[in-house]
């Protein structure tokens, strides 16, 4: 079975770091557990012995007790998912880098608690990092070989708001090969580097023909990455999101996750796709992890290497735990948006119908929808978005889709959306100059020489589409068609969208079907939180609603596990706080997360 790109230099010797580190962690593990206890002194009773501390499904808040507690210590805490990562790293290949000063620095946040110094609410706290974000610590990669070995001269304004906060950032995870916009058709979470991610929930690859290239055989969503977050191999993770690529990983690894409002969360120092719909966001196993996470990330005040931090207000502290009320159902307007996210919807123009829930899922919905009532809530169903339902096709989101691929090359975009391929023209060369000399390569189109030069070391083994129609764009010349285009996403997606809908209704917020939201509130730049909630069946893509024979079936006699399935709570611009308080009354009501039994 082709193996795609793990068997690279770089992924061997890390493999090699792997077992080295399992050697040297698990003996140091066991030397640090507790010793028997002490014989029992004659005609005197012992309290029972505490069971020892674990991280396996371990919140924020619970390590942050134990510690306090002196249960345990931040380096032991780090030494238990180092010992994790080294065990299950090999099938679930979740990082591109493990921070080999992890337990330097967990000492160090030890003796400032013992000196009475709590730096913040992630104080000795292990959270990775999607390998976009700029750490000077660690290599930044992207995952591109062009990038391999490359350690920025500056951290991304996030990374050191979490070095504020306490945090231990363990390590840096897989991606998509740079968030997802280099080929039309790549498998979510595959990069040149190291290969394919592998989804806990049925870490397999995929034994069809037409998919045996080494990919999971179920996916694990992308361009960030859940996998380490859901096998708890540290805390949360911070992952990143143009058009769902914090809402899908979340959604499929049975993780809770804040897609924020685009500025709510500084970009500088991330490799960008466009500043337009680009954002940073918290993923966790919880409800209170991600509100924790999130109110570590955002500066407070606006950061001046990033204008759209204007856009929101931080809440006093930067707490947004104080929103997470059980009782937040309660007389809370949702509405249900049932065309295209729910049901079938006819396409302007066209003769099929689109979108629409399988059987599963539906149900899972239907379920979700009943505990919400139950709870207090005033569903609006439907609510439906006019800029879906609308039979004008100049004023339908449902034919106004993104430009990609070579098929959407110049001379054949005008009926779709040129915002991300301009916005990676215009953002990449941007964040390549802020590189200096040290960029290893100093253009897109240096990158794309570069990858051309470079196929037989792994380059683009699925070609470079995105690249490639992104730098046929010119940034003076072409930028009122951008403008014009950028126009028309907000007017379809907020104005005629998500806000029509919601201030129609006067509803808090649109309830989604999994991860379905993004393409739509990606868009209007706006919020969502996503929470774990039932497993489906893993139909084949392509498996149409309706119940229907799936195209490109499994064979026979394979069984494939069922993946999970989450619900979204989404909002119009800063209204985090609200969903917050929402999402985590669900949470309470349902508690459905569980964790993967391929790590235990």
């Amino acid at each position: 079975m082709p193996h795609g790109g793990r068997d690279s230099p770089s992924r061997s010797s890390y493999n090699r770091g792997t077992m080295k580190l399992r050697f040297l962690i698990v003996p140091a593990l066991v030397l640090s557990l507790p010793g028997p206890a002490s014989a029992v002194q004659k005609g005197k009773t012992s309290p029972p012995p505490q069971k020892p501390f674990t991280v396996v499904e371990a919140t924020i808040l619970e390590m942050r007790l134990a510690m306090e507690m002196k249960r345990t210590t931040s380096r032991e805490i780090v030494l238990q998912y180092l010992t994790r990562i080294a065990t299950y790293e090999g099938q679930l290949n979740a990082t591109i880098t493990v921070n080999p000063n992890a337990l330097k620095e967990a000492e160090e946040r030890d003796r400032e608690r013992a000196a009475g110094k709590i730096r913040g609410p992630l104080h000795g706290i292990p959270v990775a990092l999607k390998d976009n974000i700029h750490t000077t610590n660690m290599k930044t990669t992207g995952g591109a070989l062009a990038f391999d070995g490359f350690t920025p001269g500056y951290e991304a304004t996030l990374t050191k708001n979490l070095r504020d906060a306490g945090a231990i950032i363990i390590a840096k995870t897989g991606l998509t090969e740079l968030a997802n916009w280099v080929a039309a058709g790549m498998p979510a979470n595959y990069n040149a580097l190291t290969g394919y991610g592998m989804n806990p929930y049925d870490p397999r690859r995929d034994p069809r023909e037409a998919n045996f290239d080494g990919r999971p055989v179920l996916t694990t969503g992308g361009s960030s990455s859940g996998i380490g977050t859901a096998a708890n191999f540290w805390a949360a993770n911070v992952g990143t999101e143009t058009s769902g690529s914090i809402l899908s990983p979340a959604n499929q690894n049975m993780l809770a996750a804040i897609k924020p409002t685009v500025g709510r969360i500084s970009r500088y120092g991330i490799i960008p796709i466009t500043a337009d719909q680009d954002t940073a966001g918290p993923m966790g196993r919880t409800v209170t992890d991600i509100a924790v996470l999130m109110g570590a990330l955002e500066s407070a005040a606006p950061d001046p290497n990033d204008a759209a931090t204007k856009a929101c207000v931080a809440p006093p502290g930067r707490d947004y735990t104080k929103f997470l009320n059980p009782a937040g159902l309660k007389g809370a307007r949702i509405g249900i948006p049932r065309a295209s996210f729910y049901d079938q919807t006819p396409v302007p123009g066209q003769k099929e119908p689109r979108g629409g829930l399988n059987p599963e899922q539906a149900k899972a919905m239907t379920e979700a929808i009943t505990i919400l009532q139950q709870q207090g809530a005033i569903l609006v169903d439907p609510a439906d978005i006019p800029s879906i339902v609308t039979e004008d096709p100049a004023s339908s989101f449902l034919t106004w889709g993104v430009c990609g691929g070579l098929d959407n090359g110049k001379g054949k975009d005008a009926e779709c959306s040129v915002v991300l391929k301009y916005g990676m023209k215009r953002d990449f060369n941007a964040w390549l100059k802020t590189l200096g000399e040290a960029a290893p390569v100093k253009t897109l189109t240096e990158l794309r020489t570069w990858n051309v030069a470079h196929q037989k070391a792994g380059a683009i083994k699925y070609g470079q589409a995105q690249l490639d129609i992104s730098d046929e764009m010119d940034v003076q010349m072409d930028r009122s068609r951008y403008q014009a285009d950028r126009a028309k996403d907000i007017r379809l997606a907020a104005t005629e969208g998500i806000d029509a809908a919601m201030k129609k209704h006067n509803l808090d917020a649109l309830l989604f079907p999994g991860p379905s939201s993004a393409g739509i509130a990606a868009r209007a730049g706006y919020p969502t939180v996503l929470v774990p909630f039932a497993f489906v069946a893993n139909v084949p893509f392509g498996g149409p609603p309706g119940g229907a024979a799936p195209r490109n079936p499994f064979p026979a006699g394979f069984d494939p596990k069922p993946g999970p399935y989450g619900v979204g709570f989404t909002g119009m611009a800063c209204s985090e706080p609200k969903l917050l308080e929402l999402a985590f009354a669900f949470e309470q009501a349902t508690k459905r997360r569980v964790p993967p039994a391929s790590a235990p």
